[in-house]
């Protein structure tokens, strides 16, 4: 089964980039859509990006984003690593939260995909 592990999170500043990394294992990282998903204290889980399936094209990935993030992160994968980022840019203290890699068989990356595996998340937190 997939196994999916974040790192990259820690304490930045108002207006900071920070780029998360989730790590698959498996060799079937190419035909995963993988996600991100954030979660405040008192929240409820929230899709952040997503990116879909992919063949041997990096044009034929497909992106999400949650309104909030729009125009502030992007979401790419590296399939010769089994890995996928998220690069956050612009950040607030509203995007404070633990960050969740997610993956989804055969999926489009899109909110409502079948989010089958998770990582155990990364903390991230934006000071004033």
């Amino acid at each position: 089964q997939v196994q999916l592990a974040e790192s990259g999170g820690r304490v930045v500043h108002t207006g900071d980039s920070l780029k998360l990394t989730c790590l698959a294992s498996g060799p079937t990282f190419r035909t995963l859509a993988m996600g991100w998903f954030r979660q405040a204290p008192g929240t409820e889980r929230e899709f952040v990006a997503g990116i879909g399936f992919t063949t041997d094209a990096f044009t034929s990935e497909r992106t999400h984003y949650a309104d909030s993030v729009k125009g502030r992160f992007i979401i790419s994968r590296d399939n010769a690593e089994n890995t996928v980022f998220l690069h956050m840019h612009t950040l607030s203290p509203d995007d404070t939260a633990v960050y969740y890699c997610a993956a989804n068989r055969l999926g489009s990356g899109s909110e409502d995909n079948q989010w089958d595996y998770w990582g155990r998340g990364t903390q991230v937190t934006v000071s004033s």
